[in-house]
């Protein structure tokens, strides 16, 4: 039992560090996904929002951020250790055989199944409290109290019951299956190529090169599952006004009347964010799972 609960442990450092390093660009994410018209871009959004709501905004949803990515990385690591002996199975290799970076990244997209599983709550809370601001001045909802995560979560239930905090699990899964297994496969690859350049094995490549392989798989995952995103991230705002179209209906609304490169508003805060925040993930991650390996693990 004590391999899972320090990968399950680590996982939680590591989404602590994320979020830590990068709501504020996650926040100007949700902001132009869900309301392109309102923002020429994101210096725009993120001026606005400060000048709107002062820096304090820019922090909207921190606490069901920190929830959703603890989770959603615990569970991912707990199971991309777990999916990494199915593969061996399927592949029929022994049991602690060492995985090539293919395998490992098939294994990290089986795992993101249980992790979107168990993150959609937690991010439809924090979508919904990110983009509040602009439902309100929309006159898509009306509000009569200041809204937070309980406020959010009460209202979901009452409307909708408990089946109504999963709104967007469908479209999570559609975005996880593909963009883990870029992501876990870029990790590995850029960590594979800086330990071969370095005359190395992968587990001594050092911070610097660990932190960028982080940054390069959160750039990978983002620029291929962006669009899903960005329909995942409508569905789940507009559910607060009683919209609950599915993924195709939407994602064809979206083409249809705002056209394609709405689909990447959002892109830019994205990638800027994806460097530091995944770069922090990973460095938390392997640091606290090293450490608990060499005093607990044996």
């Amino acid at each position: 039992m004590i391999q899972p609960i320090i990968d399950f442990s680590a996982g939680a450092f590591g989404g602590t560090a994320c979020v830590l390093s990068g709501q504020p660009f996650d926040t100007t994410k949700v902001k132009m996904q869900t309301f392109p018209l309102l923002y020429r871009g994101f210096l725009h959004c993120f001026v606005t929002t400060c000048r709107t709501g002062g820096l304090r905004a820019l922090y909207k949803g921190t606490t069901p951020a920190l929830v959703a990515n603890v989770t959603e990385n615990a569970v991912l690591f707990l199971s991309y250790g777990r999916c990494q002996d199915v593969v061996r199975f399927l592949c029929g290799v022994d049991q602690g055989a060492k995985l090539s970076d293919l395998q490992k990244a098939s294994a990290g997209s089986l795992a993101s199944i249980f992790s979107a599983t168990a993150v959609t709550p937690a991010g439809l809370v924090k979508c919904s409290l990110q983009a509040m601001h602009e439902m309100e001045a929309t006159g898509k909802i009306v509000t009569r109290h200041r809204s937070t995560m309980w406020t959010v979560v009460r209202s979901v239930l009452k409307e909708r019951g408990p089946l109504g905090m999963f709104t967007g699990l469908s479209s999570t899964i559609l975005r996880d299956i593909p963009g883990f297994f870029c992501f876990f496969g870029a990790y590995e690859l850029s960590r594979s190529t800086f330990a071969k350049y370095m005359g190395t094995d992968k587990e001594r490549i050092g911070m610097l090169p660990l932190v960028f392989s982080g940054g390069f798989a959160g750039a990978c995952f983002w620029t291929v599952v962006f669009p899903i995103d960005c329909v995942k991230s409508r569905i789940q705002v507009y559910s607060l006004a009683g919209r609950q179209e599915g993924f195709m209906k939407t994602f064809r609304a979206i083409i249809r009347q705002e056209g394609v490169a709405v689909m990447y508003s959002g892109l830019a805060p994205t990638l800027i964010r994806t460097f530091p925040a995944n770069g922090a993930l990973f460095l938390a991650y392997d640091s606290s799972r090293k450490f608990m390996m060499d005093h607990v693990g044996g």
